[in-house]
């Protein structure tokens, strides 16, 4: 390359929330880290003080073949541009093309074999046996098992690759590093309980030069960031906003119970209707324009405010609708996020000053779409797996709460929202400290 400086290493991430909670454990140690979602990015024109991109490449929904082609095309560009390490980013509850995608990136870089790290202890997630439990349970026995669009059916990682790949697969353990074999050929899935089993087979791997291409969630990215030594000058945080708006585009049966918990604790709960989540044309609309004056408005009065695409429990209003319309699973999901994207950009033309949470990799795609953002810079998280992010919108810096649906604790956003509250007041107090 001439001695042109390249980023140290490429996250290849298939979806956005997912892109910004593994991107965010090399931000929160100082590394220069960015997040794009344009899959065909050129590597050519990075800043060359990033030293972590991380690429969305929105292959979960995509069919295996298609996402084995972005995935490659990805990683053979990066190979080329000379960057030294990559490392697939998959979900924590292995959802997506596991196993293309996986056999993609092994393929493409040319290496001979890819370490793979599905655990993630601080979610209470990890692989023992080649078996990803959740909460204690296989995965395909917790809520992720129910998944509406994509419901995991397999437990066993192995097999799960399998599925989408011929690759060789095999499984290893802490005993195996310690040991001093050697990681295989082919994809190694590595079991795992906690971040310092993680750490210590990471140890291995580098001692044994194996760590140029590795794959997992944002569990093993935290132990990557320290074997790798990104670090540098952490980011300001902002000043948040009292206000606190959650516009929730998950339907995940965890956000859901969130989203009961922050109403009974006093948040107003606005829940979109079958028009307002899927009607084309809703939003341009003169009844569309006059319901989000009139949204805006309440957001002006109540500090704690949550749109919700969810139905009421016992209605199936927007199944009905979009059996109505002939509308499938995928066109649900693509509607929904393009409506809060219209949602969210005619808020904020009208002045919108709330801190803004989003939950759902779709929601917060199809609301950065809709205000022309393609690149964030991921700040800190808030709680494992909250990520605090700047994106820039009419040259201005303006921050984004992000979340993906499956996880956190029934009191999540009222704990969220009494942080806020209390960050605001105490910068208030101290500003008007300083002046007297």
């Amino acid at each position: 390359m001439d001695g042109e400086k390249v980023a140290t290493l490429l996250i290849i991430a298939d979806d956005f929330t997912g892109a910004l909670d593994t991107g965010v454990q090399f931000a929160a140690a100082g590394a220069a880290t960015r997040v794009v979602t344009n899959s065909g990015y050129d590597l050519r024109r990075l800043d060359p003080s990033i030293q972590v991109l991380v690429m969305d490449a929105e292959t979960r929904h995509l069919s295996s073949s298609a996402a084995y082609e972005i995935v490659y095309d990805i990683t053979e560009r990066a190979v080329k541009q000379g960057i030294p390490y990559i490392y697939k980013k998959t979900d924590s509850a292995l959802r997506g093309n596991i196993g293309s995608e996986l056999a993609a990136v092994l393929r493409a870089s040319g290496a001979k074999g890819l370490s793979f790290f599905p655990s993630f202890p601080k979610m209470r997630r990890f692989t023992e046996n080649g078996i990803l439990y959740i909460d204690g349970v296989p995965v395909e026995q917790s809520v992720f098992g129910r998944d509406p669009f994509e419901p995991v059916t397999c437990s066993y990682v192995p097999d799960l690759i399998r599925r989408q790949t011929n690759t060789p697969v095999s499984v290893r353990s802490l005993s195996d590093s310690q040991s001093g074999l050697g990681p295989p050929e082919g994809i190694t899935i590595w079991d795992g309980r906690t971040d310092e089993e993680l750490m210590e087979m990471g140890a291995f791997l580098k001692s044994r030069d194996r760590l140029h291409i590795t794959a997992g969630c944002a569990g093993f990215a935290a132990v990557l960031s320290k074997l790798l030594g990104l670090s540098g000058r952490l980011a300001p945080l902002p000043a948040f906003s009292p206000s606190f708006l959650v516009i929730c585009g998950s339907v995940n049966p965890i956000t859901v119970s969130q989203l009961d918990d922050a109403e009974m604790r006093g948040f107003m709960r606005i829940r979109l209707t079958p028009e307002e989540k899927l009607g084309t044309s809703f939003w341009i609309s003169p009844e569309g324009k006059a319901k989000l004056r009139h949204w805006f408005e309440l957001i002006q009065t109540h500090t704690r405010v949550i749109l919700d695409s969810n139905d009421p429990p016992g209605s199936d209003a927007t199944r009905q609708y979009a059996d109505s319309r002939s509308l499938g699973l995928a066109d649900i999901r693509t509607r929904i996020s393009d409506s809060y994207g219209r949602i969210l950009k005619g808020l904020l033309e009208m002045g919108l000053d709330s801190t803004l949470m989003i939950t759902g990799g779709d929601t917060l795609l199809g609301c950065m779409k809709r205000l022309g953002v393609r690149e964030m810079e991921p700040l800190c998280e808030l709680e494992a797996g909250i990520v605090l992010s700047n994106f820039i919108l009419n040259h201005q810096k303006c921050q984004v709460i992000s979340k993906s649906g499956g996880f956190g604790s029934r009191e999540l956003l009222s704990q969220l929202a009494n942080r806020i509250t209390a960050d605001t007041s105490s910068k208030t107090q101290a500003k008007e400290e300083a002046v007297c």
